[in-house]
Order: C-alpha cells, then structure tokens, then sequence
C-alpha cells in the first residue's frame, strides 16, 4: 500500500472515530424501541446516510429492518449526489460496494452474481444466471428515478433467506405520501437531466393523488444513451482495440399504485411495474479487417424486461398492543423477468453469409411474502417477537433461436465449424422450483432497554425440479436423460446482542448464518457436442452456506454520528467453476468444465462509517472498507474481492444551495488468484444543487466527476486473466465527465 494512500485511509479512520468520541460529549437522548425511525433525524437539508439498527421499523412490504450491518439512504440523498444506478453507490456513498459490469451483478463484501440478493419493495428480483450462453443479469431492473430510499445490509440476512450471503440491496419505490407533501391532495414530481458518463438523457414524472381514503401514484420514466465512457482512444477493431464499444440504448419504466387505508391502521393496495431497457452494440472487438466479422459486420444486444403485479396489505396499528399485531406487511405478486443477449451479424470467411442469435433465459414466479410483529411484556421485561416467511415457485426457461449457414454448408472447413454453432436448442431444461421459507425472532429487553437480545431461526426448503421439453431434446449435447432434481432444507440461526454502554453509543454483536441453493444453470445446463467441448451442470451440488460474526460499535444522529464493524465469515460449499476432464477423447477442444463445491472459504474485514455536522452549515462524511478473501480448500485467493477503499467528503448546506467535494479513494489491489491486479487510484467528485428562494418547487442539481480526468480500474469490473480479451486500457473507469438535473415537485 502506498503510504499517500495508506494516510488518506487513515485519515478516514479517524474521522469516523472522532464522530463516536464527540458523542460522548453531546449525550443525546436514547432511542427507546417504541421510536418510530426518522424521529428527529429528518431535515429539510438531510443527507446523511441513516445507520439503521434492528429495531428500526419502515411501514413497507419487506421483512424487518435487516441486520446490525442495515444502513439507508433517503431519496434527498440520492438526489443531491447524484446516484444514477449502481455504481454511483459503490462511487459516492458505500465503500466496498460495486456493480460488476462483466456479470450484471452487485458485489457486496466481496461477493457477487446469485450470493447478493436485491428485492424491490420486499420481492426478490431473480439473478438470471445462463454460464451456458451469457444472459446474465437482472438484478438491475428498476429505474433509480422511482425510488424512495434504498437498504444495504452488508453480510447474510438469515431473514431474507436464499441468496443472501454477501448482502441485500432492498430498493422501494414512490408511495404517495412522497409526493403528497403538506397534506395535500394532488401532487407532481417531474426530474430530467444528462448523464456525461455515458451520454445519456432521462426524464421521469410521476403524479399522486387522495380522496378520502384512497391514494394512487403513476410514475413513468425514460433514458437513452450511449456506451459507458473509458479512457481508451484507440478505435481499432478486433484486440487492439482500447475505445469501448459503439453502443445505443434505451430504456423505460412504468410504476402504479392505488392504496385504500382502513379504519385501525389497516392498507390494501396493488401495484404494478413495467420496466425495459434495450442495448444494440457494436461489437467492434470481435471485427477485423479481413477476418471472419469484418467492420460494421457484427452487433449484439442485450435486453432486459421485468413485469410484475402485486396484492399489498400493510399495518401500523394506532396504539400499540391493542390488537394481534403491532405492525405487519404481506405481498402476493407475479413477477417475470426476462434477459436477451442478441448477436446480428455477417461472416465473410467461415461458414459464410448472415448469422443471428438470440439467447433467453426467463424466469417467472408466483409468490407471497410477509411479517408481522408485536410488542410484549413478560414479569416486566420488554419483548418484541417477529415472524414471517415466504413461499414462491418459478418456472425457468431458457433458450437460443438463430439463423446460419450451416443446414447448407458443404465445404469441409464449414462443417468443421458448424461442429461449434448450436442453435435453435435448448442449453438447460425447463426447471420448475417451490421454495418455502419460515423466520422468527424475539428481541428482549432488559436493564431499561439498554441490553437488547434478538435469537432469531430461518427454515428454508427448496426444490428444483428438471422436465424434458421438445427444445431441450434438440439440443446438440442431450445425452437422453434428464437428470434428477436437486433438494434441500436449511436452518439458519442469528443471534443479535446490543447493549448502549451510554445512551448514544452502542456495542453489539452478531452471529448469522446464511444459504444460497444452486442454481438451475448450475446444475442442469448442458452445452456443447462430441467432437468440441462440453460444458455441464452438476446435479448434486450442495448448496452454499455461511456462518459470520460481525462485532462493533455504533452511535448516530443527524448531526454526529460513527458505527466501527469488524467481521469474518466462513462458507462451506462455495461453488465453483472447474475442469472436470482435460482435452482429449470425445472432447479434444476444450474438454469438460462443470461445477463443483469448493469446502472452506472465508472472507473477514472492517468496515468503518461516520458523518459530522460543525459550524452550522458544514458536514462532513467518510466510509471506509476492507476485506480478505481465501479459497482456504486450494490456498488461494478469491478473485471477486475489491481492494481497501474509502469514501470522504466534505459538505456545505443552506437551506436554498449546497455543495460537496468527495474523493474515492482505492489501495491497489495484487491479492487475486486470476483477477486483475489493478493499482492504486484517488478521484475527485464535485456536486451542487440549488432552491431558488422564489421558487421552492424547483432544484437544479449537478456535478463533475473525476475531476482531475483521472485514468483509474475498478477491480471487480475487469475479467479475469482467462477471459480477458482487450487491451488494459479498454477496461478502465470513465475520465472527467458532468451530471445535471432539474426536478420540479408541486
């Protein structure tokens, strides 16, 4: 570590430590379990990051408020720094927390693809995971411009159950009452603005209303831009290219909600969500001037739909104790989310004329979530117990349709080729899944609530269940079976210890443990023929599981506030990708690669959090991570680990303009495996926004980012040594560029 970088981080420490030392000054008021969250923390200037502990309760249809490692971020927050997706949170506002852009996925502590679960107001939005073709992703459905606020745990939430080892990303969209400021009946929202990072332009509107008891919100919006900018020049085809692919894309989304409120706290309500986004690119890395896609002779696509239809019932009962439930939240959805990966393209060589593909992978599910909890008390001891669960099953296809010249080839060298172009096939057969899920947890309260105890229990089941189809049967590497479907139960304990050793600073201490079944790719896809390669499924794969300790301390308010996290955690059959035969026999290209459970792995680190306000209008905030990553069965390390990294900023507010200056800052990065070993970097962010006193409904907002047009690697974004294809250069960040926005709310 270079000690410039080495002394900027520490610089981080000390301000996310000094933020808990002056607590001890200032001694505000505790936090009873009977505070409703946000009471006396939202401003008209709030910004900061909102530290969320697990009594925190959010009237919304997810499970309770996550974990001792849960912080939110409000819509003002979003808004002002400019987070346009889910990279801007890992730039402006989380340490350690990306969006992997070589596989569509978050990447929290260290973890990626299927191990982060991300929801949208409280339903799991699938990870589509094709190894076979591609089509990867989904996670990223949603339009930044609907949210309300959003959660990030870091570390498993056994409550969230599958899928959620690395963390949780929980997205919830406008209500009305977002729009419907100052009791009034009618209200609108509108923000439009530019992106420079990848030269894009986007409008969003949304409208609320209420009538009595009745209260509905339509919200709309639209972007279309371009590829995502590098500092690469060089627009060479083929490898030598360092310029990043011609692309356009589109995208839009649509989100309604009607909610009826019922005497006793009681709301109903439905929901419906559309959103797509459609990318043509032109694929000038695989063209060359003579070869087999010459320029302009190949595109691809990628596109991307969710659709989903929600019954919502939600509770805050006026006075607590009063009836069954104190506070609850249940969902009844469909939901389908679809990805494509498309190829349009010309060969001038092999095989010779015109070659298309399209590449689906579609899940769809019919589920319902839910919770309720209730305060109690016991020979005098507070208690709080929740319980809730979840039950969804989903069909999984998936499924590649093209176009070649291979049903007429005759030239040997032809049909050598078509050996490799399958198509019209099904890679994986359909997989019909039924999970089920049941939690519960107690949290007691003693010595006047100052020590808090919260044992909670999981049981997950699952079952995924292969079925032979017609398109299946086509496929080039059926073998003429189908393999057996794969089950299996899970528990998972947490226990939740906190004890206010003043009333604003806190210590606690936390075991969770986590699982993620396998998923359908994983165990049935089956791609490939005699005579090439194959890559498989395993079919008894076990799924992974997790079992971490996270201890701390933590104390916040607006004003001032720090949390200090140190965790390890240890999984056991961590799934990997392995060669299983070398080359030879009836696979001499490539041999066999199919998936295996790796027994030991463990990730530990510290996470570090604070934010302070001081001379009236000033603040100031820092978030800093760092984790290790060891595949301990093959001593090595793992390569989806980022490198230390912290964010600090500096602030300045009124109550019409404010301002912030922000660095990231990142250590290199040499303990991979293959990964990239990506070095050092610091870049520089600028953003500011204004309320003209004479127009309150309006605010211009803006920025520069990478000031300095610094040239710089995100380490989780670039392949691995195998698969790296391009010049160093083609996978660097994007240099200087600028944001603004307008939003309008009335």
């Amino acid at each position: 570590m270079s000690d410039r970088i080495r002394h900027l981080l520490f610089g981080a420490a000390v301000v996310a430590l000094l933020g808990g030392g002056q607590a001890l000054a200032q001694s505000p008021t505790a936090r009873t379990a009977d505070d409703e969250p946000g009471d006396g923390v939202q401003t008209e200037i709030e910004l900061e990051t909102v530290t969320v502990d697990a009594r925190a309760r959010v009237r919304n249809p997810t499970a309770p408020a996550g974990t001792a490692t849960t912080r939110t971020t409000t819509r003002e927050a979003i808004d002002n720094r400019q987070i346009n997706n889910i990279q801007d949170i890992g730039r402006t506002e989380e340490a350690g927390v990306s969006f992997n852009r070589t596989n569509n996925s978050v990447n929290i502590r260290g973890l990626d693809g299927s191990r982060v679960l991300t929801t949208v107001d409280g339903v799991r939005v699938p990870y589509l995971s094709d190894a076979t073709r591609g089509a990867v992703g989904g996670v990223n459905s949603f339009d930044f411009n609907s949210l309300s606020a959003f959660d990030l745990t870091r570390g498993a939430d056994p409550l969230l159950g599958n899928g959620a080892l690395g963390g949780v990303l929980a997205i919830r969209t406008l209500d009305p009452d977002d729009i419907l400021k100052d009791g009034r009946k009618v209200g609108y929202l509108t923000k439009n603005g530019y992106d420079g990072v990848d030269d894009s332009w986007f409008t969003s509107h949304a409208a609320a209303t209420r009538v009595g008891d009745t209260s509905l919100i339509l919200q709309g919006g639209y972007r279309d831009g371009h590829a995502i900018d590098n500092q690469g020049g060089g627009d060479a085809l083929s490898t030598l290219r360092t310029a990043p692919n011609p692309r356009d894309y589109d995208q839009y989304n649509l989100l309604g909600k009607l909610y009826q409120d019922v005497e006793g706290g009681h709301r109903f309500g439905i929901t419906g969500e559309i959103f797509d986004r459609n990318e043509d690119i032109n694929t000038r890395t695989l063209q060359t001037a003579t070869g087999n896609y010459r320029r302009d002779n190949h595109f691809s696509g990628e596109d991307l739909k969710r659709r989903k239809v929600a019954l919502t019932y939600d509770l805050d009962a006026p006075e607590p104790g009063s009836g069954w439930f104190d506070d609850a939240s249940a969902v009844l959805y469909y939901q389908d989310v679809e990805r494509h990966t498309t190829v349009d393209a010309f060969r001038s060589t092999s095989v010779i004329g015109p070659f298309s593909r399209d590449n689906s992978y579609d899940e769809e599910s019919i589920g319902f979530t839910g919770y309720a909890a209730r305060d109690w008390q016991l020979g005098g001891v507070g208690n709080r117990f929740t319980f809730g669960g979840e039950v969804y099953g989903t069909k999984t296809t998936q499924y590649s349709a093209g176009a070649d010249g291979c049903a007429t080839a005759t030239r040997p060298s032809d049909i050598r080729a078509c050996t490799n172009l399958h198509t019209n096939q099904a890679d994986t057969p359909q997989v019909d899944s039924r999970v089920v899920g049941f939690y519960a947890e107690n949290e007691t309260r003693f010595l006047d609530n100052r020590l808090r105890v919260t044992p909670g229990l999981r049981f997950d089941w699952y079952e995924h269940e292969p079925k032979l189809t017609d398109e299946y049967r086509d496929s080039a590497a059926f073998n003429g079976t189908v393999p057996d479907g794969s089950n299996d139960v899970a528990l998972s304990p947490k226990v939740l210890v906190e004890y206010d050793i003043i009333p604003s600073l806190t210590a606690y201490g936390q075991y969770t443990q986590g699982f993620r079944a396998p998923t359908a790719g994983e165990l049935f896809g089956r791609f490939g023929a005699v005579g090439t390669y194959l890559r498989t499924g395993n079919p008894d794969l076990d799924p992974e599981t997790s079992s971490g300790f996270d201890v701390g301390l933590r104390y916040g308010d607006k004003d001032l506030g720090a949390q200090v996290n140190l965790f390890t955690t240890h999984y056991d059959n961590f799934i990997d990708t392995v060669l299983v035969a070398p080359p030879g026999g009836n696979y001499p290209q490539g041999g066999i690669t199919s998936y295996r459970n790796i027994p030991n792995a463990r990730i530990s680190g510290v996470e570090l959090s604070g934010h302070a306000r001081f001379l009236d209008h000033w603040r100031a905030r820092a978030s800093v991570a760092y984790q290790e990553g060891e595949n301990l069965t093959d001593d090595v390390y793992l390569d989806s680990i980022p490198p230390l990294t912290a964010i600090l900023a500096l602030g300045y507010d009124r109550t019409t303009w404010g301002g912030e200056v922000s660095t990231k800052l990142a250590d290199r990065r040499d303990k991979v495996d293959d990964g990239f070993n990506a070095p050092s970097y610091g870049v520089v962010d600028f953003t500011a926004w204004v309320s003209p006193e004479r127009l309150p409904n309006l605010k211009l907002a803006g920025g520069v980012f990478n000031i300095f047009d610094k040239t710089y690697y995100d380490a989780v974004n670039v392949p691995d040594d195998p698969s790296r294809t391009q010049p160093r250069l083609y996978y660097s960040e994007p240099g200087r560029s600028f944001k603004v926005n307008m939003t309008v709310q009335f």
